[in-house]
């Protein structure tokens, strides 16, 4: 299940006890690791010692048998933004066991294989965009056409359904509006109202970063697109300044919902999906994710709108996700983004919201000294029906 532009797989959930081997030295592994509860000691074969040496620990967020991946992935890049590369080899895989209960998710080899013509046919042209007119009128759309053999081979029919029907419900002044689609043997088009301001990525790069009015307007638009997608169950997943355009009065507008899915008020998903820079630790460790995936990626979007890079960037997707998983504590924010926003990108940002401890935990709210003033009576009568 490829997207332009981005990779969308499945994760396992495997448990380990402590001792527990998970990689003796000298296996062939085929399967990747990324840690999401406990820890692992590494230990190696060492000249001198008779038993195998200690030579880490590792903690959530790390990972480990990235050579799994080498063997079957093939690196590709968009010319916006890498969506995802290999990762170099680290030498011989090390005996690896927890040394505490543990929750690690797994994308086994086994499983890639369903991926491997998916990426060996990855193309720029699979998806094209072209600005087209009514016949004798000055009236101009955009026209998206999509070639139907690789959305079979890619497997991604649900996706460009979801797309369609979603963008057929919106009705939103910050959402590109699709006016019809069309379907020939070769191909399947969608005509798109036509942005002619270009999309707002390419207006950051050249400016480098926003200042904060700017950087505000933008936010400004894309709030309103998420208010109406949320009120209609609508998680949209892939926010970035690629996937969205500016009108021709200067408005930002939300486009590209091939990741949009309707999930309904209260429900979570589990589809891992999105690009990795903007995915939030949820998507990653495969807990199941809601309305609080787009809220953490609109706090990535205000970061790299205000300095013109997002806060966690690598050269490889897994970099990216330990990064992520690390927490927006780690980073440390430039002088240029103000206190304020930098408080609302760290609070947009923070990991588990929704790790309350207990029933009297008040601690996402400000403390206030008690009221000294004496409550007067008032019994005029007024809230006799309240």
């Amino acid at each position: 299940m490829i997207q332009l532009g981005q990779i969308c797989v499945s994760f396992l959930q495997d448990y380990f006890e402590k001792g527990e081997y998970i990689i003796r030295e000298g296996e062939d592994g085929n399967t990747f690791f990324i840690i999401a509860k406990g820890e692992v000691i590494v230990t190696k074969t060492t000249e001198g010692f008779a038993e195998p040496q200690q030579i880490k620990t590792l903690g959530i967020g790390d990972y480990f048998g990235e050579k799994a991946l080498i063997r079957f992935v093939s690196t590709f890049s968009t010319c916006l933004r890498p969506s995802f590369f290999c990762m170099p080899s680290t030498g011989n895989v090390s005996s690896i066991h927890p040394c505490s209960d543990l929750l690690i998710l797994t994308w086994v080899e086994e499983r890639a294989g369903a991926y491997r013509s998916c990426l060996g046919a990855f193309s720029l042209t699979l998806i094209t965009v072209s600005q087209v007119k009514l016949k004798g009128e000055d009236t101009t759309f955009a026209l998206k056409c999509i070639k139907k053999m690789h959305v079979v081979d890619t497997r991604q029919q649900e996706h460009v359904y979801s797309e369609k029907n979603i963008l057929q419900q919106t009705n939103s002044a910050f959402i590109i509006r699709l006016f019809r689609t069309f379907r020939d043997n070769k191909h399947i088009y969608m005509l798109l109202e036509v942005c002619l301001g270009g999309e707002l990525w390419t207006v950051l790069r050249d400016m480098n970063y926003f200042d904060d009015p700017t950087a505000r307007f933008c936010i400004g638009c894309v709030l309103e697109a998420f208010d109406y997608l949320h009120t209609m169950g609508i998680i949209y997943r892939d926010l970035k300044p690629e996937n969205l355009l500016l009108d021709a009065k200067g408005y930002v507008k939300m486009a590209d919902f091939g990741f949009a899915k309707k999930i309904g008020l209260g429900k979570k998903t589990w589809t891992f999906c999105g690009t990795p820079e903007y995915v939030a630790p949820e998507v990653i460790m495969n807990k199941g994710h809601d309305f609080g995936a787009d809220c953490w990626s609109l706090g990535i979007l205000i970061y790299e709108l205000l300095t013109g890079n997002p806060p966690f960037a690598g050269s490889d997707p897994i970099k990216i996700y330990t990064m992520v998983l690390h927490g927006i504590e780690k980073v440390d924010f430039p002088k240029r983004i103000g206190k304020r926003p930098e408080d609302l990108i760290r609070r947009l940002c923070k990991y588990g919201p929704d790790r309350l401890n207990g029933p009297m935990d008040h601690s996402h709210f400000d403390i206030f000294p008690p009221d000294a003033e004496m409550t007067p009576d008032e019994t005029s009568g007024w809230d006799k029906d309240f």
